[in-house]
């Protein structure tokens, strides 16, 4: 890992927030994430589970994490299981944590090798009435591979079949969409790095440049800044390929009098920032790129005002759909009479901001949380209002991540340049060239 160590308490609070939602004489399993193939001798980037970092703080593969808070047996109420390093671990593959490291990072003091865990857990299952296990459900997700967490499931039913078994998912959801202070300055610091990549951008671009150098000067200043790298796959989206709302492709060449929407964040000890800018390529709006971009950039003041503990997604969605319906009439994109006759399950705005405006952010960029259930105090979220005008060659895209508090939100991204005006003073001014 690259980002520097995290206090232990914070994952020793998350477990004991975590046990007071058991059953009595409950068990619960955590795996990490599966290593994927990337070809006939190499494995992609290993990326931990979030619900097993979040409740031990490890980021390595092959782990295990017991929790057993009623075990009659003191020595097993919270175990982590980790793969054993060696010499030829060490020289082939680098740090891999001891039982010593693994205990400062977790806050857990009985660590076993994930050889014994078979052994450990069939001599302890039997007194849990209940079992917890994990498995992804966040709404956003579509898994058709089984995972090990989905194999794991299987496994246990196969081994135990008469115990009474529990999904960890809702406990999970419910804990993890209200950050903590500790989770909150994560995600900060994901978004002053991505702060850092913004300001080089505004420095670094100019006609002739490749999408893909825009790219290159982007995770420069994320690695040198100790982040893990892109939160997610980056959008440097010039000219037309604005329109294409997942565009990744990053191959084309910026030209004279485009813009380019960007779409980009950092992360950082496995939490996320998730920022979307659009910039002149050439330093200067033109007037009506300028015009579009107002209006964007109001609806994002005003719908961060609307995004307060307390009002429902869809009362949220409602309010910030009329909001951009009244800069689109302004701008002459739709007319009062287009408003009047359009169908309420798919309002007129749609055709210009055809996607959401406001997502959970954390350990997940689209974070697991509850979407039928009220905002509420320590919720980060996204803000980020767009209108794409493919028969004008042009998209534009402004995104905040807002922190959701009792005395109001506070913008995580403040500090970035989003005002248009100043954003053609930095492209222009030689103190930033």
């Amino acid at each position: 890992m690259k980002y520097q160590n995290i206090e232990n308490e914070l994952f020793v609070k998350n477990r004991t927030s975590f046990n007071k939602h058991l059953r009595n004489n409950s068990l619960a399993i955590f795996n990490s994430n599966d290593e994927f193939s990337r070809s006939g001798d190499q494995n992609f980037p290993f990326k931990q589970n979030c619900d097993l970092f979040y409740l031990s703080g490890i980021d390595q593969e092959k782990t295990i994490l017991l929790l057993y808070p009623d075990c009659p047996n003191p020595l097993y109420k919270e175990v982590l299981f980790l793969r054993q390093t060696n010499e030829h671990i060490k020289v082939w593959e680098g740090h891999k944590h001891t039982k010593s490291t693994a205990k400062v990072a977790s806050g857990i003091k009985k660590i076993h090798w994930v050889e014994d865990f078979n052994t450990i857990l069939h001599s302890i299952i039997p007194y849990a009435d209940h079992i917890y296990l994990n498995t992804n459900e966040n709404d956003s997700s579509i898994h058709p591979v089984a995972n090990r967490d989905t194999r794991f499931i299987e496994e246990m039913k196969t081994k135990y079949p008469l115990h009474h078994y529990e999904r960890a998912a809702p406990i999970l959801r419910q804990l993890r969409e209200a950050k903590s202070p500790e989770e909150v300055q994560l995600i900060q610091k994901a978004c002053n790095i991505t702060r850092d990549a913004f300001i080089r951008i505004l420095k670094f671009t100019r006609p002739g440049l490749t999408e893909y150098e825009i790219e290159a000067e982007i995770i420069h200043e994320f690695i040198r800044q100790q982040a893990t790298g892109h939160a997610y796959p980056p959008i440097i989206a010039s000219g037309y390929n604005a329109n294409i709302l997942h565009y990744g492709d990053n191959n084309q060449t910026c030209k004279e009098n485009e813009l380019i929407l960007m779409d980009f964040g950092a992360e950082y000890a496995n939490y996320n920032a998730d920022l979307s800018r659009t910039i002149p390529v050439s330093g200067r709006f033109t007037p009506r790129q300028k015009s579009v971009y107002r209006a964007v950039h109001q609806v994002l003041q005003e719908a961060k005002k609307l995004m307060i503990p307390g009002i429902s997604k869809s009362d949220y969605d409602g309010k910030t759909g009329e909001l951009m319906t009244e800069q689109l009439v302004r701008l002459g994109l739709i007319s009062i009479d287009d408003v009047k006759k359009q169908n309420p399950a798919l309002p007129a705005y749609k055709k210009y901001f055809m996607h959401g405006i406001s997502h959970h952010l954390g350990l997940d960029v689209h974070d697991f949380a509850h979407r039928y259930t009220p905002f509420k105090e320590g919720n980060v979220l996204t803000c980020e209002p767009g209108i794409y005008i493919p028969a004008e060659g042009f998209g534009i895209r402004l995104e905040n991540n807002i922190l959701l508090t009792a005395n109001g939100n506070i913008d995580l991204m403040a500090d970035i340049p989003v005002d248009p005006d100043e954003i053609e003073e930095i492209m222009n001014s030689p103190t930033y060239l």
